[in-house]
């Protein structure tokens, strides 16, 4: 019993709390969108400004959708996917998995292909007309990440064609008594 009080004291005391480790929003793009991240220091930063404004025509915003790009934007560490709000933990494991370093005057713009790999990172202005040209030219199936296959092993002595017999769960462990 003076055990458990010394560890529940000890765990109290130092008031370690364990995160949980949020995955990156762009895992779930992986494979379906092609996600364009524009990390900006702020709101008004002319290239996030130009290219908001240039998503507007109709017909910019019909040639991205047709691209399967989708939009993210970090100001200073507020994030959005599409123009609706990230969590803010969400927000910090996309600005860790992309590392776009210091942002000083301009903007970095960041495309990211279905294979989630960075096809082009540039600083400041950004002409759509580029990317585009750009997303135009990968291949057409772009290396889809899929989960591997596991192939199954036949147990030994089993006959070729046959799978081996399933595994019965382990029996649960019981507490240990002080």
């Amino acid at each position: 019993m003076f055990i458990r009080l010394l560890i529940l004291a000890s765990v109290l005391l130092t008031g370690t709390v364990q995160a949980v480790e949020v995955p990156n929003p762009l895992d779930q793009d992986r494979g379906k969108f092609r996600p364009l991240v524009i990390v900006a220091r702020e709101e008004a930063d002319p290239t996030l400004a130009h290219l908001k404004k240039s998503l507007e025509d109709p017909a910019i915003k019909q040639a991205f959708d047709e691209r399967n790009m989708v939009l993210y934007t970090i100001v200073g560490i507020t994030g959005k996917r599409d123009g609706k709000d990230l969590e803010p933990q969400s927000t910090m494991s996309l600005i860790r998995g992309l590392k776009p370093g210091m942002i000083i005057d301009k903007a970095k713009v960041i495309l990211i292909g279905k294979d989630g790999e960075k096809k082009v990172e540039t600083a400041g202005d950004v002409d759509l007309g580029e990317l585009f040209k750009t997303v135009d030219a990968l291949p057409a199936a772009e290396k889809e990440t899929q989960a591997p296959v596991v192939a199954e092993t036949p147990a030994k002595g089993a006959p070729a064609g046959k799978s081996a017999k399933p595994v019965k769960a382990a029996k649960p462990v019981q507490a240990l008594d002080d």
